[in-house]
């Protein structure tokens, strides 16, 4: 089911604090949580910091509860002169279980930064790499 998600970029379990009123997983701590893997890839590939400007196209399709382990995923979609938009999908796994089910999705784009904090064109970053 996730081979084709991309990279894993985060794996973290679920904890009490990360719960809404209702007893379930936020989905803002979701929507974080892809953020941060995102990130991740988008830094790791460029060696530049690199910035959310846009998330869009988000979904949560499963739940999750406490102590569920998540799972990030993450693969580039576009790469533009100093942005690139990643595509993101998260899936829940139950602590006594190796089942998964996706839980939250989502696209971000990024603006890479140099060491001044402008813009930094992506495509160079990603060649020099």
């Amino acid at each position: 089911m996730t081979a084709d998600a991309g990279d894993l970029v985060i794996r973290v379990t679920a904890m009490p604090t990360d719960l809404n009123p209702y007893g379930g997983v936020f989905g803002g701590w979701l929507m974080c949580q892809l953020a941060l893997g995102a990130s991740s890839l988008v830094t790791r590939r460029t060696g530049l910091k690199a910035v959310v400007v846009g998330a869009t196209d988000f979904a949560f399709p499963g739940a999750m509860q406490v102590g569920d382990e998540l799972n990030v995923y993450a693969e580039v979609l576009r790469t533009g002169r100093t942005s690139i938009t990643v595509r993101t999908r998260g899936f829940g796994r139950a602590r006594a279980s190796e089942d998964e089910i996706e839980v939250a999705n989502g696209t971000f784009t990024f603006v890479t930064l140099g060491a001044d904090d402008k813009p930094q064109p992506t495509v160079a970053a990603m060649a020099d790499s």
